[in-house]
């Protein structure tokens, strides 16, 4: 069945809390477009880029709330792109979850070295990444009503 909704189609939440912000940074177009259209339909707000450059710019610019990074990227990889956002973010620090094919022991304390915080084997089962997603929002985006007066 073909879907209808577009890569960089936004959702709109149906309760008007606020979304979480999540970066992917891929650099294979159909895995990229497909994770956007994933994301949007668990209602993310959802921004792509193709390359580490381009990625951090991003970064800087729009301050997402998690960066979803594959690590073999072109212009810059994801190890250094983690470096690179880590050192020059201040203040609130996106949770940065590489996607990555690169899953030897090796590469999952790369990626610890490099800052990232979890590090997935492609492919992902969805749920369990929406599941990590939600936890995240949940803790890092409480509801108004979750928040102790002040």
């Amino acid at each position: 069945m073909k879907s209808t909704m577009r890569a960089d189609e936004p959702l709109e939440s149906s309760n008007g809390e606020a979304k979480l912000r999540i970066l992917i940074v891929e650099d294979d177009a159909d895995t990229a477009d497909s994770m956007a259209i994933l994301l949007r339909m668990f209602t993310f707000d959802v921004q792509v880029a193709t390359d580490g450059a381009a990625a951090l710019r991003t970064a800087l610019e729009k301050q997402p709330d998690v960066i979803l990074l594959d690590i073999g990227l072109p212009k810059l990889d994801g190890w250094q792109l983690a470096e690179q956002i880590r050192s020059h973010v201040t203040g609130k620090r996106p949770l940065l979850i590489a996607l990555s094919g690169y899953g030897m022991q090796a590469d999952q304390l790369r990626s610890q070295q490099a800052g990232i915080d979890l590090h997935f084997v492609k492919p992902v089962d969805p749920e369990v990444l929406r599941g990590v997603l939600q936890r995240f929002k949940a803790v890092a985006m409480p509801a108004a009503d979750e928040c102790p007066a002040i």
